[in-house]
């Protein structure tokens, strides 16, 4: 597993290994999006016009890296040369946050980033140990409509995945730190894996995989679902909690670039 491999060192604290002279460092800002279906919601696959109030992940561990595959000439071994950063500590982020139209969350910023191009961000979502998060890794607020029935609900889940992952892919160029430049690096959150996406094929692989919002709203009592990870093993049907556990962790991603992700 490469990326695995690339990414098998991280640490728990702020840390920059420096290749360059003092001065060649500026400010790298590290963001969290959720994109438009969180920002301005979106008809499930299975026809639920829904929205949100609040879609919160607990961050850890957030590292941003440059690397540069080359090889040894005296024993032909690859090697890979890295600049790490990070920032310190945990973040709980809800990246409903703002109006439709708002830009992606900023989380942090490391000041005196080495110059060079940043073409991989590692994070972990983890459950937090204190607070309204504590014990939940995610939570997802909101209501959603069809054919003049609402549910409100409230979705927690506790699972921890880390998340690996390579250039963002997307409309601009991020990730790229030099003199008189910001850099600017994003970890982005696909929720239509959950729910799926009406504007799809019902055949789309993204929909197939998608539990949809159906089974979250078979949870409602007197149209209201609060649920947990124990609620959704214990009452959703064999097929579809099957489908919700192998799509969470599919949730993280760098723009459209997928990440290698794993649970633990």
């Amino acid at each position: 597993m490469m990326w695995k491999y690339i990414f098998s060192i991280l640490i728990a604290s702020l840390f920059v290994v420096p290749v360059l002279a003092q001065d060649d460092t500026g400010s790298l800002t590290f963001t969290a999006n959720g994109e438009d279906f969180v920002r301005q919601g979106f008809v499930s696959k299975d026809g639920w016009e829904i929205s949100f109030d609040n879609v919160i992940v607990h961050l850890a561990q957030i590292r941003a890296h440059q690397t540069a595959p080359s090889y040894n000439p005296d024993d032909g071994e690859l090697v890979r040369s890295q600049v790490m950063v990070g920032l310190p500590g945990t973040f709980s982020v809800d990246l409903a946050e703002g109006d439709a139209d708002a830009a992606p969350i900023p989380v942090g910023m490391v000041e005196a980033a080495p110059f060079g191009y940043y073409n991989a961000v590692s994070w972990i979502m983890a459950p937090a140990e204190d607070g309204d998060m504590n014990g939940t890794s995610l939570r997802i607020v909101g209501s959603a409509t069809r054919d003049g029935e609402t549910v409100d609900f409230t979705l927690d889940f506790a699972e921890t995945f880390r998340y690996d992952c390579g250039a963002f892919i997307g409309d601009e160029r991020l990730g790229v730190l030099e003199a008189d430049v910001a850099g600017l690096v994003e970890m982005t959150f696909h929720f239509d894996h959950i729910f799926g996406d009406a504007e799809l094929a019902a055949d789309d692989s993204l929909n197939e995989l998608a539990p949809g919002f159906d089974p979250f709203a078979g949870l409602a009592v007197d149209g209201t679902v609060v649920a947990d990870d124990a609620a959704y093993e214990a009452e959703m049907s064999e097929d579809d909690y099957q489908l919700l556990v192998e799509i969470l962790p599919t949730l993280g991603h760098t723009g459209e670039g997928h990440c290698y992700e794993s649970a633990y």
